[in-house]
């Protein structure tokens, strides 16, 4: 019994693998050594989501997001987020016009297509909240008017997760909104020689050719509800996160939008690796980066990296209690 939506013609996953893999070539000339990172956020382009990096700086999460924009013809548009950023100057304004007599709504830089929100932890708990709008319907309201943004969108935020100085934590709300939670980690010793001996460029001065329009894109998008679920795989996902719920080490468990989200991500991870059906490995693959950023130890570690450890590791318990269906 398929838990998808029915679609009138068959998918043609052979084709969007082919197509994926030139956007995963594209980015990996550039971002040496980060397969399994590159992988994971095609998984969240595909599933529509929004992705949240933290890493140390340095480590080329904005090359990542400017490569992921340039591999696409779509915008590309970046925001420095700061202590004194209004939400105005994310969104959007409203300004008189004195020959119009009226006002004439100027959008802000979320309008494009890949959004990168550049330590957004840096912002004021007002201004983040002002991305909840545009990230959960895709569109901003200022004045009492609503504004669509165009399709596909996505914002890629970075945080810093060991420099506390003038941060402001983002809200479980916030990070609800995240469908995946990444972090780079350090290139290993051979992708690090690579980079050494290329010469070094500003992110924004790299030469990225487009190889997949929003078109095609939409296309893979509007595919992945439709790729196939076996009842014994889904409850097998619903597993996951009840044992989650019963955990005595988290605060809560996950709530009915992270299983959505899992599955989306799941759904997603099968049509990338050039299938119609979600395989048990899929769920197993993407519950950290999906569940993790959504779950908080029931006594908290002074230290971020080391909680997100923590919370990982206890996942890790969960899935290796867990027998996956054959």
């Amino acid at each position: 019994m398929s838990t998808s939506s029915p679609v009138s013609a068959p998918i043609p996953a052979p084709r969007f693998k082919a197509q994926l893999e030139k956007v995963h070539r594209n980015i990996a000339s550039v971002v040496r050594g980060k397969d399994a990172v590159i992988e994971d956020t095609l998984v969240c382009l595909l599933a529509g989501g929004h992705l949240l990096v933290e890493d140390l700086p340095g480590l080329g999460k904005t090359t990542l997001a400017y490569c992921l924009a340039r591999s696409l013809d779509g915008e590309f548009s970046r925001i420095q987020f700061t202590a004194d950023l209004l939400p105005g100057d994310v969104l959007g304004v409203s300004i008189y016009q004195q020959e119009k007599h009226e006002f004439v709504f100027h959008p802000g830089p979320v309008f494009a297509n890949i959004v990168l929100a550049d330590e957004i932890n840096r912002a004021t708990p007002k201004t983040q909240s002002a991305l909840l709008e545009v990230m959960d319907r895709a569109k901003v309201t200022v004045d009492g008017r609503t504004h669509p943004v165009s399709a596909p969108f996505m914002v890629f935020a970075t945080q810093n997760p060991v420099d506390y100085e003038s941060t402001f934590p983002l809200p479980e709300s916030q990070l609800d909104r995240f469908l995946l939670r990444l972090h780079m980690g350090y290139p290993d010793q051979a992708a690090e020689m690579e980079i050494l001996r290329s010469s070094r460029r500003h992110y924004d001065q790299l030469e990225i050719a487009p190889v997949l329009t929003r078109d095609e894109l939409a296309t893979m998008q509007a595919a992945v509800s439709h790729v196939f679920i076996e009842d014994s795989v889904l409850e097998y996902l619903l597993r996951i996160v009840t044992a989650t719920r019963t955990e005595a080490e988290f605060r809560a468990g996950l709530s009915t939008r992270a299983s959505l989200a899992l599955k989306s991500a799941a759904q997603a991870r099968a049509l990338l690796s050039g299938r119609t059906f979600v395989m048990p490995d899929d769920i197993h693959r993407m519950v950290r980066p999906v569940c993790a950023h959504r779950l908080g130890l029931r006594r908290p570690t002074a230290d971020t990296l080391e909680e997100r450890a923590a919370v990982e590791g206890v996942l890790s318990k969960i899935l290796a209690a867990l027998p996956q269906p054959v």
